[in-house]
């Protein structure tokens, strides 16, 4: 009876450790997701926050505006 519960209770470590392993993988995905968003969504935000200005002074200027 005991070394059937020492075994069911090694089994537990076992499948523990797995799910572990693969939340840590799926943490480490969602951090790099993140990363991956701010360089490609918020950093040409910023760029085109500096640039539009002059894009438009540009276009005023050859319009005469």
């Amino acid at each position: 009876m005991e070394e059937q519960l020492y075994k069911k209770i090694e089994d537990l470590d076992l499948k523990i450790n797995e799910i572990y392993k693969t939340i840590q993988t799926a943490k480490k995905m969602f951090i790099w997701s993140v990363v991956i968003t701010v360089l490609l969504f918020i950093i040409p935000l910023i760029i085109l926050m500096f640039v539009l200005p002059s894009m438009l002074s540009t276009l005023t200027s050859a319009y005469g505006l």
